[in-house]
């Protein structure tokens, strides 16, 4: 039996867990991307960058083990189909990792100094997202173990809650980086403002994956 089949026998959010630390491998390197644009030192964005194709890579592969092996015989106690969708969702994030890391290096982009804090605080903003969704799914692991403790599933609900205000939060700055962005026209090339704009729009992506992701948990507890 393989190591997964394994794990779905101990719970169903057990191997959905493991794929979510690959996925956070490859968020832990965004904001290293960024730096990297951010003070011109493009050698190291290439050696990062393959580095996020690498994970990302990794996160296919477990993803497709998983979904081969989601159970159809014996019990497990929330949707299957919810199961499915939660994997969907962090693999959609592991795959914006990936989308930001083909943007920022598809051409040799400077990032304008005008709006260099802006974006660092906005990247910021992002991975607070992912990784308030990350502990979310490690509590979601422990609750499916402990058999749904109501105390304990509105701990998650309220958790949820933080991550939808923390997701608005990163919008918010994101349409303020937007419009700092657009008043640099004649300062900086048009096709250099819409690749920025194109990136920032996918970290706004990744943010909504993560969200959705805690959107999803809340359809979990709240549906049994």
């Amino acid at each position: 039996m393989s190591r997964i089949k394994d794990l779905f026998r101990q719970s169903p959010f057990d191997p959905l867990r493991d794929h979510m630390v690959k996925v956070m491998e490859c968020v832990g390197l965004v904001r290293p991307m960024f730096e990297a644009v951010s003070t011109d030192h493009h050698e190291n964005l290439e050696d990062i960058t393959k580095n996020v194709f690498k994970k990302e890579h990794e996160a296919d592969i477990l993803k497709d083990e998983i979904r081969q092996t989601i159970p159809k015989t014996f019990y497990v106690p929330v949707f299957r189909g919810d199961l499915l969708g939660h994997l969907k969702l962090q693999d959609d994030m592991a795959d914006a990792c990936e989308d930001i890391a083909v943007l920022l290096t598809i051409k040799r982009l400077a990032l304008p100094a005008a709006i260099r804090d802006e974006a660092l605080t906005y990247v910021g903003t992002v991975i607070e997202v992912c990784n308030q969704a990350d502990a979310l799914t490690g509590e979601m692991q422990q609750v499916v173990r402990d058999g749904f403790d109501p105390d304990r599933v509105e701990q998650l609900l309220e958790a949820v809650r933080a991550i939808e205000t923390a997701e608005w939060m990163s919008d918010r700055c994101q349409y303020k980086l937007s419009q700092q962005l657009f008043a640099l026209e004649g300062e900086v090339s048009p096709v250099d403002i819409m690749l920025w704009f194109k990136v920032f729009g996918e970290l706004g992506n990744l943010a909504n994956y993560a969200e959705s992701l805690a959107d999803r948990i809340r359809r979990m507890l709240t549906s049994r």
